[in-house]
């Protein structure tokens, strides 16, 4: 078996990257991750609930316990980007 040289040079390249104009860094804080993880662990136990207050139906659904849970952390003030709009 032959090796193959490689033809790149080692140098870093994050400082030779070119950084694109919608360059955001990280969407959601520590805090926020915290809470979904929260979140996630009351739904698999069957305390996590829907609604105002938490007096809807049990919540059995992965994506609506993500969607709780950020909900929380922005109320909380957590770094959470806004929701989207409604799409038609």
């Amino acid at each position: 078996m032959a090796t193959r040289k490689s033809s790149r040079k080692s140098s870093s390249r994050s400082s030779t990257r070119k950084t694109s104009s919608r360059s955001r860094g990280r969407r959601y804080g520590a805090a926020a991750s915290k809470n979904v993880e929260s979140a996630m662990r009351r739904r698999k136990r069957g305390t996590l609930r829907s609604g105002p207050g938490g007096k809807g139906g049990k919540v059995k659904s992965r994506k609506q316990a993500i969607a709780i849970a950020l909900s929380e952390a922005r109320k909380k003030g957590a770094k959470v980007p806004r929701r989207r709009g409604a799409r038609a």
